[in-house]
């Protein structure tokens, strides 16, 4: 039987990796995570795991081949918010515990699938996996792309001298089932559908960085594409390598409000609207640019899908009309 350890196992998407392999019929899961914000147990409560973990007790314990033969980690495990200030909380949390993953999983034969982020890019506007390119605007970007150097240096620029397979996924802004733990990390989308319900009406950013309002851009990618991709890699211990991971199509921030407004107003039976007229009706509110962001906020993003086709994965990534829509459907039926 397949062995396999989700770290971060409670979270958006570790969960959804675990799903996808459930649908799949593995089971002797193991799940580590830490649920001191115990709510995030719902994530778990409709899947098949073998065993649960604190992370406090698992790294140490798979260091010392506690687990027996584990086939893959796909370690999701870290502190995602981009604006925490705590450098050395961050920094132990996404870089050293991913280094002593890394040297433990090499030793045993494990194979890693790891999430790196596009805040490695910051402030860059060429999104390829290449260090040129590579400018994080927070602690947290820069703790990502750490690890990633490491792996490079140890690796080899393209990771081809692991001794079996390793692999990091640049997530751009992923949304999606199962993120309403997030808090304000969740996605734009998410936050938009509440608001909606609540007021009747989205926010948005105003103008900032040349864009205008609600025009700032991102690579959106549905949290359904990332746990294909992640799944394509499983099914390929061949290949190696740092990838991003995003739909690689820039859209506006307009476009995840229009998504939302119109499918929300579609289930009352009304008509879809263009940008224009839902700004005119009030049904977006554009606010001031936080203070607390100026200098820290990719106002655009767009994955470089180059060296992931290379790889032979074709896997077709929903736009946002689409995946926003069917995330809103999710939402109105599990509120």
């Amino acid at each position: 039987m397949t062995r396999i350890v989700v770290t971060g196992a409670a979270g958006f998407i570790g969960s959804r990796i675990i799903a996808g392999l459930n649908a799949r019929g593995i089971t002797d899961i193991i799940a580590v995570d830490e649920l001191t914000q115990g709510d995030k147990f719902r994530n778990l409560a409709d899947l098949h795991i073998a065993d649960y973990v604190d992370a406090d007790a698992f790294y140490g314990a798979f260091a010392d081949r506690a687990y027996g033969r584990v086939e893959a980690v796909f370690h999701e495990g870290a502190c995602s918010d981009t604006m925490e200030l705590d450098g050395k909380y961050m920094m132990e949390n996404n870089f050293e515990t991913s280094k002593r993953l890394f040297q433990s999983a090499q030793a045993q034969g494990t194979r890693l699938l790891y999430a790196s982020s596009a805040a490695t890019y910051g402030g860059s506007d060429t999104f390829k996996e290449e260090p040129a390119f590579e400018a994080p605007l927070n602690v947290y970007g820069y703790s990502k792309l750490l690890f990633d150097q490491v792996m490079r240096r140890e690796l080899g620029a393209q990771l081809q001298q692991a001794k079996t397979q390793v692999v990091g996924f640049r997530y751009f802004n992923v949304y999606g089932p199962h993120e309403q733990h997030k808090g304000r990390m969740a996605s734009v989308a998410y936050h938009q559908f509440h608001q909606f319900k609540a007021e009747g009406r989205v926010k948005l950013f105003g103008e900032y960085g040349g864009y205008a309002p609600g025009a700032q851009m991102r690579d959106f990618v549905f949290v359904d594409d990332v746990l294909a991709v992640n799944l394509w890699f499983f099914d390929h211990p061949a290949q190696s390598g740092i990838f991003n991971l995003g739909s690689g199509c820039a859209q506006p921030f307009n476009d995840v409000a229009c998504a939302v407004v119109n499918t929300l107003r579609a289930q009352d039976g009304h008509v879809p609207l263009a940008l224009e007229t839902i700004a005119a009706m009030g049904l977006i509110a554009y606010i001031p640019f936080p203070e607390a962001l100026r200098g820290k906020y990719q106002c655009y993003t767009q994955a470089d899908l180059g060296a992931l086709r290379a790889t032979g994965c074709d896997h077709v990534f929903a736009d946002v009309a689409t995946g926003v829509g069917r995330y809103v459907k999710w939402m109105s039926a599990n509120p």
